[in-house]
């Protein structure tokens, strides 16, 4: 009788402490907003934002398997719908997807419900897209998180912040876009850059330029860590 006592004590006091880890000591997303790449010292990780867009994507792609990097992308939901074809390349190739909502609205002053619909809508067309998708984490346009943070770690997915952007909304140049990675970069950053919202072309001209400029400067180019 004394050992399904000392049993049953055992397993109540494990339960109790599994019920108290916090969530990345269990595996499970964390509202810790993640801004710095795996890996220690010179590591730096590329995400790109607002796509699917060909041709800009499917040229950044490209870039990416010759240089044999890995990124993420943060995928926005109706051009998820528009362009199923380049998610399932995305994912093809082996890079992580990002919910980066449906339609990029600021969703700082929205309600856990109303965050919730959104994001499970993305996830539902990133899903029909490429079935049985892991979405690991996502982004809020603009930064705007409010609530955000929150119901994306509820719903399995990590946030996912940056250290510095390279501001190409606005294409300034091939050359103005290289020279900002490198006057901004730190060791263990998150850059944030876009495939999508217009014409990347040069986006994608100066990711080809710099990284072999990184590797031969001892940079290696990780993922986000995975937990904050």
């Amino acid at each position: 009788m004394s050992r399904f006592l000392s049993l049953a004590a055992f397993l109540t006091v494990a339960g109790t402490l599994f019920a108290a880890a916090p969530a990345s000591a269990t595996g499970r997303p964390t509202p810790v907003i993640v801004d710095t790449a795996r890996g220690h010292g010179n590591v730096v990780s590329f995400t790109f934002d607002d796509g699917p867009n060909p041709p800009d994507t499917l040229n950044l792609l490209k870039v990416l398997r010759k240089h044999h990097v890995k990124a993420v992308f943060c995928l926005w939901g109706d051009h998820v719908r528009e362009h199923p074809e380049v998610v399932r390349a995305i994912a093809r190739e082996g890079h992580v997807l990002c919910n980066h909502s449906m339609r990029h609205d600021d969703m700082s002053a929205w309600t856990p419900e109303q965050i919730r619909a959104d994001l499970e809508a993305t996830s539902a067309l990133i899903r029909q897209a490429v079935p049985h998708a892991k979405i690991a984490y996502f982004r809020a346009p603009f930064g705007a998180w409010g609530q955000s943070p929150q119901v994306a770690a509820g719903l399995g997915m990590q946030p996912l912040g940056w250290r510095f952007d390279i501001e190409d909304w606005v294409p300034p140049g091939t050359d103005v876009l290289v020279q900002r990675i490198r006057d901004r970069i730190t060791p263990g950053a998150v850059v944030l850059m876009h495939d999508g919202g217009g014409d990347r072309s040069q986006t994608v001209a100066a990711v080809d330029q710099i990284i072999p400029e990184l590797r031969a400067d001892c940079w290696r180019l990780t993922l986000p860590k995975t937990r904050g």
